[in-house]
């Protein structure tokens, strides 16, 4: 028999007693900027809790003169805060030391436990739990910008062991959140790992340094910059035939679409890349890449670009490679860095023979199989990881209700 179920067989072999957080809980106090002229603290926004790691990570610094009018909420070490707009980002931590007396956002539902009956992890590991998640589901409310009340946050009934019980499930909790950190570290740091080695292998692949047969090109000779015609706001809806890629959705799930017939009518008449052409977003996260496939697509105008090249003097695939070495220089106008057409133009690749092409494309696409393999193995068994201590956690906070 486990420690746990000798506490449980001592403290509640009946089952034990649920009630709503609220009545677990203590009044949270509001700062009074009028009586905190001179003082200063860090401000707890909802961004400033990271959704994975469920730590509190970048804050402000706020007096009465920039305080922001939802920094009102006094918290204290132990404090767990709730993201109650739109809950379901699962923004959620345990306040610790560095930020006791501080302030955060009334978009937070604070839970202060009452130390004489919940632990203050016992209500955090109860709010992360799969339970809680489908609660919040049900009580939020809004469309756009959903939201959960204190009220309803306060409503959802947790089982409240004896505190030996509660104090021996949270050491547990403890120690697999600790063992599963250490693993996704130790993964992460192998992926990374992997992406170095991959990136200093093709490095030297595409080092020539002054092989005769190696002739250096501008981009704008391999090939004209080329877009698609612009499509107007107008001519998008949020469902249809064709997807319309932009910045933002590049290398994601589009959000917008376009007729079959303005996309049969603008393919014919205007640019339109071909099969295995090499898109290049100019704007946004500049140089990121996506290989055509030929499917029925449309992409945004000056944003999402490509070389017209021909394929007997320069591969695609070769120039995909050339493009991950990020061979431009980025024009910054206004707050967001772009690529011009010009900046592409004049950027310069070394063009090896089409045989040396075929070969390094050979060995790249290869190894970029490898890193791939691995690249989508590491984060899938990352995931597999936390979803077996989200089975576990849910496990040992399952009681059973003790009878009236």
């Amino acid at each position: 028999m486990s420690r746990l179920d000798e506490l449980i067989a001592e403290f509640c072999p009946n089952g034990v007693e649920f009630v709503p957080i609220g009545d677990c809980v203590e009044k949270v106090t509001n700062i009074k900027w009028s009586e905190s002229k001179y003082e200063s603290f860090q401000y707890v926004d909802l961004t400033s809790v990271d959704r994975n790691t469920h730590q509190i990570t970048e804050t402000q610094t706020i007096n009465v003169d920039n305080a922001p009018s939802r920094a009102q909420q006094i918290i204290q070490t132990g404090d767990v805060l709730l993201g109650a707009t739109r809950p379901m980002l699962k923004r959620y931590c345990l306040v610790n030391d560095d930020y006791n007396g501080q302030i955060c956002s009334t978009g937070f539902c604070v839970l202060r436990a009452n130390a004489s009956i919940v632990l203050q992890k016992w209500i955090y590991h109860q709010i992360a739990s799969t339970s809680f998640f489908t609660h919040v589901e049900r009580y939020q409310k809004g469309a756009s910008y959903p939201a959960i009340s204190d009220t309803d946050v306060k409503r959802y009934e947790i089982p409240l062991p004896p505190l030996p019980v509660q104090q021996e499930i949270v050491r547990i909790l403890d120690n697999f959140t600790e063992l599963t950190a250490e693993l996704t570290a130790e993964l992460t740091a192998e992926l990374t790992a992997r992406r170095k080695q991959y990136e200093y292998y093709r490095d030297l692949l595409m080092t020539f340094g002054d092989n005769p047969a190696v002739k250096w090109m501008t981009l704008g000779e391999v090939g004209p910059v080329c877009m698609c015609k612009r499509i107007m706001k107008a001519e998008t809806s949020p469902v249809g035939d064709v997807p319309f890629f932009k910045i933002g959705t590049f290398e994601k799930e589009p959000d917008a679409f376009i007729s079959q017939e303005k996309y049969d009518e603008y393919r014919k008449a205007y640019s339109f890349p071909k099969k295995g052409d090499i898109l290049i977003s100019a704007a946004g996260t500049i140089g990121r890449t996506v290989i055509y496939d030929g499917k029925p697509a449309y992409y945004q105008d000056s944003n999402i670009v490509w070389i017209d090249n021909d394929e007997s003097k320069v591969l695609n695939k070769y120039l995909y490679y050339c493009y991950a070495m990020k061979p431009w220089s980025v024009s910054t106008g206004g707050t967001i860095a772009r690529l011009y057409n010009d900046n592409i133009s004049r950027a310069k690749i070394p063009v090896p023979p089409l045989k040396e092409q075929q070969r390094i494309v050979a060995i790249l696409d290869r190894f970029d199989a490898l890193c791939n393999d691995l690249t989508s193995g590491l984060p899938a068994e990352i995931e597999a990881r936390h979803k077996q201590y989200e089975y576990y956690r849910d496990k040992l906070l399952t009681f059973k209700e003790l009878s009236a």
